[in-house]
């Protein structure tokens, strides 16, 4: 996907490396800088104890000591290691930001045309963990989107997991990811969501899963809308679609569960086959309409 240079979206809150119990304000950031430990007042004694401190600082420099250098240095190897592993994050960060970005595009677009205001999601990254309007969550659980916000959460090192552990490398399986929760911001825009989590209150858990399956192939539908539309301003590249479709094929509740315990249990798919999940995206992606996006009518 030819993302570099373009636009990133405005809507990203980058919660990475911040510590999920404080809230918005806990941890030490994503710089993980160290706090100075700081006296409760500077009297009586602490005057003095700071002129100390400062003859001791000069003494040190004048024999060639650079006390600032040496708290901020560390061991060449680990932070050669430390810059690397920071600058990829960043980069991956920078390339979800153009995603979400080019998805706002499209969903403006869609929306607009009938008439109605798209109200844009906000995409939160995350390390490890994290609390939303849904509760507390780990990245063990992937990406996920809240109704309860109207925001998506996304641990980076997912794409990562993606590759290794499904299957699905490329930056347009990842893009797939990102589009697919975005699907599901639409489906709450639109009634969808709100009307299934209703629904599913009076259902069994075959229903609500049969149920569950529909909305999720609707979010791949719609993910393929925004691929279609992304490939008309000419930002795909060879190979990208099969990349969406052989994440779509990995993460299908069949071949997840083969792959997990060896036979699968079709009454607990809550995603859809392999099959179904790309067929889904296939169809949004070649007619770029919602109205072809319809999982509720009709056998899957």
């Amino acid at each position: 996907m030819r993302w570099r240079g373009r636009r990133q979206s405005a809507n990203v809150e980058d919660q990475r490396g911040r510590s999920a119990g404080f809230g918005r304000g806990g941890g030490l950031g994503r710089g993980g800088g160290m706090r100075i430990p700081m006296g409760r007042s500077i009297g009586g004694g602490g005057i003095s104890g700071i002129v100390i401190l400062v003859i001791v600082f000069f003494v040190l420099r004048f024999l060639g000591i650079d006390l600032l250098a040496m708290m901020g240095e560390q061991p060449r190897g680990e932070t050669d290691g430390t810059t690397v592993q920071s600058a990829a994050s960043d980069e991956m960060a920078q390339f979800a930001g153009v995603v979400l970005a080019e998805t706002e595009d499209v969903w403006n677009g869609i929306f607009e045309a009938g008439g109605q205001d798209y109200p844009e999601p906000t995409m939160v990254l995350f390390t490890d963990q994290v609390r939303s309007a849904c509760g507390f969550a780990s990245a063990a659980s992937g990406p996920f989107y809240c109704p309860g916000d109207g925001k998506l959460y996304l641990d980076l090192s997912f794409f990562g997991q993606l590759a290794s552990q499904f299957g699905a490398s490329g930056d347009f399986a990842q893009a797939y990811v990102i589009a697919h929760e975005v699907g599901h911001h639409v489906q709450n825009v639109t009634g969808v969501l709100p009307k299934f989590n209703r629904a599913r209150q009076t259902m069994s858990e075959v229903e609500a899963n049969q149920m569950s399956v529909r909305v999720e192939l609707q979010a791949d539908c719609y993910a393929g809308i925004w691929a279609h539309y992304t490939e008309q301003k000419g930002l795909l590249e060879q190979g990208d679609i099969d990349e969406a479709l052989n994440a779509a094929n990995q993460i299908g509740d069949d071949t997840l569960q083969k792959r997990s315990q060896g036979y699968v249990v079709p009454d607990s798919f809550n995603h859809g086959t392999s099959a179904q999940r790309k067929e889904w995206f296939a169809r949004g992606f070649d007619s770029g309409r919602m109205s072809d996006c319809d999982t509720f009518s009709g056998s899957l």
